[in-house]
């Protein structure tokens, strides 16, 4: 695999902060594909495919990892995240806690393609239990690309983890120099380096060669301090997610329920809004014992419970910051313990 040469001069030239630091921290990397293990599948082209390189391969491409941690390798599954499942999630968070529970590691980092990253993360917030630091690193261009991100991705995702300042943080996202709160991020762009955003908090810090600055801690439940468990369970509540859109009718959200959904996350237009038709037919849904949040199509803002529906009539809840996709993930987490409506909704608000 080729080499980023100012990168690799740059970093085997010791100027990166971190280096200093010549610590012995055990980091466990946990593969999994994505852009970052990716090749082109024509040289200068577009196109690619993911996950054509392991872990050894995007260890080896970063030069003086060594001296910032002991980094040792396991590929978990190579594909691309749009392939990421609920399976692959099980079976991902049980390594991961099977990893941090070990007296062998004192971090682990996963590595993720983007399309799905945020969820995944999030995900593994609300059933990792651990005070360690657990850190996902992808990135945007392929390895065999020009000024690929993923080597020096990666090295900043090594050294947050390796950072005191990552300890009882939860799972944070690092790419392109900042930090994120799994809960936050959202990935915004199709192809720029800078497509992770926490919109409405903002970056939990950021990475500059290695130098790590921390912002505020997050105030939402996650981690040892998370009441969902992951323990014994094989497969997780089918949950749905559907757009809304002008003219939106109820045939789509009818046959979700008729499919077998335990639960239905809307994708909203504006404050988690749809038309009268959709409306009715959540309603109906959630008298039958389907769980309906209503969440938003926008990249930021807050979703309000009672704010234009209400939600207490309709026994609906409200996402709050959460996007659809995490919305989702929380409701199959909280469908496996509970139906109630109430206390659903105060997981919203806790999450």
């Amino acid at each position: 695999m080729r080499l980023i040469a100012s990168f690799a001069a740059f970093i085997a030239s010791g100027s990166a902060a971190a280096l200093a630091q010549q610590g012995t921290t055990r980091i466990v990397v946990l593969a999994t594909g994505g852009t970052i293990a990716g090749a082109q599948t024509k040289e200068g082209g577009y196109g690619y495919k993911s996950g054509s390189f392991d872990i050894k391969d995007l260890i080896s491409a970063v030069p003086n990892l060594d001296k910032l941690a002991i980094v040792s390798g396991e590929q978990v599954v190579n594909i691309g995240s749009q392939d990421m499942d609920n399976g692959i999630w099980l079976m991902l968070a049980r390594r991961v806690n099977e990893v941090v529970s070990s007296p062998d590691a004192d971090a682990v980092l996963v590595t993720h393609g983007t399309d799905t990253m945020e969820e995944t993360s999030y995900f593994l917030s609300l059933v990792t239990k651990t005070t360690k630091p657990i850190i996902m690193v992808g990135s945007m261009r392929p390895a065999t690309a020009i000024s690929a991100d993923g080597p020096s991705n990666l090295f900043n995702g090594i050294s947050a983890a390796i950072d005191p300042g990552a300890i009882v943080r939860g799972v944070l996202v690092v790419l392109n120099d900042q930090i994120h709160y799994a809960r936050n991020v959202a990935k915004l762009s199709t192809t720029d380096l800078q497509t992770f955003q926490s919109r409405n908090r903002g970056p939990a810090g950021l990475t500059n060669t290695g130098a790590i600055t921390w912002f505020a801690k997050s105030d939402k439940r996650h981690g040892m301090t998370s009441e969902f468990s992951i323990e014994g369970m094989t497969q997780l509540p089918r949950v749905d997610i559907l757009y809304a859109s002008a003219g939106m009718n109820a045939d789509l959200i009818e046959a979700s329920v008729k499919l077998g959904a335990k639960g239905l996350v809307i994708a909203g237009v504006g404050d988690g809004n749809m038309t009268t038709l959709a409306l009715d037919a959540i309603t109906a849904a959630a008298k039958a014992g389907v769980v309906v949040v209503r969440s938003t199509r926008l990249p930021s803002g807050i979703v309000y419970r009672n704010n234009e529906v209400d939600d207490n009539a309709l026994g609906l809840v409200a996402s709050g910051e959460l996007n659809p996709g995490k919305s989702r993930v929380l409701l199959m987490l909280a469908l496996s313990t509970t139906t109630d409506v109430v206390t659903i909704q105060r997981m919203f608000n806790e999450y």
